[in-house]
């Protein structure tokens, strides 16, 4: 089974990627081959809103979203990893998602496929150095909202709150651990 781990935080070695890691980790344990993207090492623009997508259903904008596109389309199981940045995703996990537009124009407009893998499954992890309330609700509802439109069913999440300092949720091993098991499930269940 194919997993493709999406890291949409700036920070390198922070505590999104450490727990995104370990559900790759949990989830190649147990048969997943998995491959981890890290935005930040990417060259995405955002939607420009040209609309060449309502054509084919094809981005028209040349940038390294044209690799990430299959292998958005092609995997089992997606996990999308990002931090809170004002009660939502990151900008460049917010980047990548406007630009899956084109995805969504070819399910909703062409009504064409945008997979020909059935019974995909993804996962939401994110981190935040608050604990307000309702802090992982506007980020929760665009990964919703975006597994929706790639045909992905939204499956589990991971959501860990007051964890600031670089590396400090590896102080945490019951966050590892369920980072760990959420990947396990995502391949065994």
């Amino acid at each position: 089974m194919r997993v493709l781990g999406i890291l949409g935080s700036p920070r390198r070695g922070g505590n999104t990627e450490i727990l995104l890691d370990e559900a790759l980790r949990g989830a190649s344990d147990h048969g997943g081959f998995c491959q981890k993207i890290v935005l930040r090492d990417l060259k995405i623009s955002p939607c420009l809103e040209i609309y060449k997508c309502t054509e084919e259903g094809i981005c028209a904008i040349k940038d390294d979203m044209q690799m990430l596109f299959p292998r958005i389309a092609e995997v089992e199981r997606l996990i999308i990893a990002s931090p809170i940045f004002f009660y939502s995703v990151s900008a460049l996990a917010k980047a990548m998602i406007d630009r899956c537009q084109s995805l969504w124009v070819k399910k909703y407009v062409l009504k064409l496929a945008v997979s020909p893998v059935d019974d995909r499954r993804g996962a939401f992890i994110s981190v935040a150095a608050t604990r307000g309330k309702k802090l992982f609700e506007g980020a929760r509802l665009t990964i919703q909202y975006f597994f929706d439109a790639i045909d992905v069913t939204y499956s589990d999440e991971l959501l860990i709150r007051g964890a600031e300092a670089k590396g400090e949720v590896k102080e945490q091993p019951e966050a590892l651990a369920d980072a760990y098991e959420l990947g396990q499930r995502l391949v065994v269940e």
